[in-house]
């Protein structure tokens, strides 16, 4: 295979994999890796690098329009950003000293759950009495519901969430994704943040919880920019069309039919992993 040819097929498959994770919520990431390791062969250390950059890339893009609209809680996005960005650093150091089928499995069984928990019923919920911790760290907010009227909601469980959140950054440095169903589930089930502010938010935080990791694996010389490039362009690309084609169908019924993609990309991951094929 040509150098010109390899990299079409990387730029065609981020494309790809940016529709498929824009289409299901959980980000190009964890379709990027698969396609890199079982289709193209590359070692999933590279592919994770390629990975949290193309998480940097389609995370700043998105979060400047949540934090413009009013919706990302930008102060309780960086309280907890001082769990994710440690979890982070000390996944990837685990993750560039594993061996290579270990991580193949793990990302598998993250895989599952993080399309498990796209499919579940996702309800919008209003706390209004807070904790004295989230008061005092002055992290209950508002959101714009329509235009020039908001909602006021409280904030609880401010530890659990935490503690959640430290295990969401290790996973994303060890996996090389925005671990967004992790990050959602700290804020959304344990913090009892409103769906709405919990989801944007943690796209906010996906992409300083990858560069935090993105810093090892450049050390460790795992970010490759033959490989970095394309998938970033090609991830971002897929993401645009993604959300155009989102807005014009059905997203439920969307992110039932691309679950099961990522059911079968988790799989593989496993079967190939558990085999010692990486």
């Amino acid at each position: 295979m040509t150098v010109l040819t390899f990299t079409l097929i990387m730029l065609l498959g981020a494309i790809c994999a940016g529709i498929i994770g824009s289409l299901s919520g959980l980000g190009g990431g964890i379709v990027v890796i698969p396609l890199l390791t079982i289709l193209l062969g590359v070692d999933i250390h590279y592919a994770i690098g390629a990975a949290l950059v193309s998480v940097i890339a389609t995370s700043s893009g998105s979060a400047a329009a949540y934090v413009k609209e009013g919706i990302a809680n930008m102060r309780l996005g960086m309280f907890l950003e001082i769990a994710t960005t440690a979890g982070a650093v000390v996944g990837a150091l685990i993750a560039t000293s594993a061996p290579s089928s270990f991580i193949a499995v793990l990302f598998g069984l993250a895989l599952i759950f993080s399309a498990a928990n796209s499919l579940r019923k996702k309800e919008e919920h209003i706390v209004e009495q807070s904790s004295k911790l989230a008061i005092s760290l002055k992290l209950p907010s508002t959101y714009p519901v329509v235009k020039g009227t908001e909602v006021s909601y409280g904030t609880k469980n401010v530890i659990g969430g935490f503690s959640m959140m430290g295990l969401a950054g290790v996973l994303s440095g060890m996996l090389g994704i925005g671990s967004g169903a992790f990050k959602v589930i700290a804020m959304d089930t344990i913090m009892r943040i409103p769906f709405k502010v919990s989801t944007t938010t943690s796209n906010f935080m996906m992409g300083v919880t990858a560069l935090a990791s993105c810093v090892i694996y450049l050390q460790k010389g795992y970010v490759v920019p033959d490989i970095c490039l394309p998938v970033m362009i090609g991830v971002l690309i897929g993401s645009m069309i993604g959300s155009k084609i989102l807005m014009a169908t059905d997203p439920k019924k969307l992110r039932v039919f691309f679950a099961f993609i990522i059911f079968f990309l988790a799989f593989n991951m496993i079967y190939n992993g558990i085999k010692g094929k990486f």
